[in-house]
């Protein structure tokens, strides 16, 4: 689990370290930047990767990307650090209006840390660590300080950063369009994760259906208890192409034939959370980032969600960003983050329950929120 995140440099983040928990929840005004926060995690990831370019041609390039452009910033920074190891990098500008690597730094469970000038890549930097790791281990084990077993067990335990970092991913499931991907017919073994966009629904459900029934399960059940009249989803290869699948569902007392397309914005946007919150452990990414989940659901369907995201935070982290005071209202003070502009850039508050115990005798969070006790408000 990541602890906390550091970012300098970065669109309207001059410098900011953000401390992190199992359940983050970040709340501020319109344009206070709460999405440059999430996104600071992609573009985080893409570069330690290797896949920044095309992401920062993608996002209109160097001069946007870092704070206040080019003239001001010459450099952005990022740094994580976990319970196991810490990373970070420096990009600078160069020609074609990119980002490249300038330096980077891992370290892996309290080791020192190995440095690469003018970037590298992160499976290098793992590799010299675990190398390094071996080395020491034999000499122990040569000095009769540890046992031969005990050194392969710490080798095992011996964690991955680039493992970590590739299972950050961003969900953007707001697009229920008529051309939106979870609409679409998919391929049936599209299933090693469900994707960003929930593109792969039908396979990833008609996966869950044959290998992990318990989740898919309870997955039905919360949509049931969302939506009443849902009985279940009809998850089978397509006659006419038996590689691909596409959402199908039936209702309670009728034999009418549905699909994605007749389910309604909110709902389908809770089906693709709870698959997503409710997947087995093993496939969960390691942190989970979502813009503005309640978007379209019912107040009740609001409160499912928060029920899942408290219980995914006890094996996955989560950060999620919300403008819900029905959302707010179902977590501690003490998980959420508040994001302010100060007319410079973006400043991000954890908050702390000590010092609203007043308040909060007589008030919800969420009412403190719409008070602009909390900040966060325009």
């Amino acid at each position: 689990m990541l602890k906390k995140l550091t970012v300098h440099g970065f669109k309207s983040i001059e410098r900011q370290t953000i401390a992190l928990g199992a359940l983050n929840v970040l709340i501020g005004a319109n344009g206070s930047g709460k999405s440059n926060l999430l996104g600071a995690f992609l573009f985080f990831k893409a570069s330690a990767l290797g896949n920044s370019d095309a992401l920062v041609k993608q996002l209109g390039g160097a001069n946007r990307l870092l704070y206040h452009g080019k003239k001001t910033s010459k450099a952005c920074f990022f740094s994580c650090e976990s319970e196991s190891f810490s990373y970070e990098q420096t990009l600078i500008p160069v020609a074609g209006d990119r980002l490249d690597v300038a330096k980077e730094g891992l370290s892996i469970l309290g080791s020192g840390v190995e440095w690469s000038e003018g970037g590298s890549d992160i499976d290098n930097l793992e590799g010299q660590l675990r190398e390094e790791e071996e080395d020491r281990l034999k000499e122990a084990v040569a000095a009769e300080e540890l046992s031969e077993e005990e050194a392969e067990d710490q080798i095992r335990d011996f964690s991955s950063a680039k493992h970590n970092i590739e299972g950050w991913r961003r969900y953007h499931l707001h697009d229920t369009s008529a051309t939106a991907a979870v609409k679409s017919t998919c391929n049936l073994d599209d299933n090693r994760y469900l994707r960003e966009d929930a593109s792969n629904l039908a396979a990833y459900l008609y996966w869950l259906k044959l290998k992990h029934a318990t989740e898919y399960r309870r997955i039905v059940s919360l949509i049931q208890l969302a939506t009443p009249y849902f009985e279940d989803f009809v998850l089978e290869p397509l006659r006419r192409n038996e590689q691909t699948i596409r959402l199908e569902w039936k209702q309670k007392n009728s034999d009418a034939y549905f699909d994605a397309d007749s389910l309604s914005d909110g709902t389908l946007r809770f089906v693709c959370l709870a698959t997503l919150l409710n997947q087995p452990k093993q496939t969960m990414p390691t942190l989970i980032v979502i813009d503005e989940p309640e978007l379209g659901l019912h107040p009740l369907a609001i409160r499912l969600l928060a029920e899942m995201l408290d219980a995914v935070a006890k094996h996955t982290q989560i950060l999620v960003a919300t403008q819900s005071v029905t959302l707010l209202d179902n977590f501690p003070i003490d998980q959420i983050i508040v994001a302010d502009h100060d007319g410079r850039g973006s400043v991000f508050r954890r908050l702390k329950t000590d010092d609203y115990l007043m308040w909060l005798e007589n008030f919800s969070v969420g009412e403190l929120w719409e008070k602009n006790v909390l900040g966060g408000r325009p």
